[in-house]
């Protein structure tokens, strides 16, 4: 079963850390409240794609619906972060990250 998830897997790794990393870069900016929402859905996202990863490499019976989850919550972080990708470039890298995480999770759910 692994392997039929390696691919989601690595889409949901490499989102969590694009996620921590944009959270991360987003409280050290000088207007956070400018950004508190990219901080709450980076922090979300990071933690819904650990646990989706998880899920999935366990062989949770539940990873399909997992997965959905994953997807609805990278879109939300997505459309937060592009809102700010035109001025900081970790939001830029993280909305990249979220959109192929999304399209990974929808591809695993269905």
């Amino acid at each position: 079963m692994h392997q039929q998830f390696k691919e989601c897997i690595e889409e949901c790794l490499a989102c969590m850390t694009e996620c921590n990393h944009c959270f991360d870069a987003c409280l050290k900016e000088e207007d956070v409240k400018m950004v508190a929402e990219c901080i709450r859905l980076t922090r979300e996202c990071a933690d819904i794609c650990s646990f989706a990863a998880t899920a999935m490499a366990s062989g949770s019976q539940f990873s399909s619906q997992i997965c959905q989850l994953c997807a609805t919550i990278c879109e939300a972080c997505a459309t937060e972060c592009e809102k700010h990708a035109h001025h900081h470039e970790h939001c830029k890298k993280c909305a990249e990250s979220c959109r192929k995480c999304a399209d990974a999770c929808r591809k695993m759910a269905s």
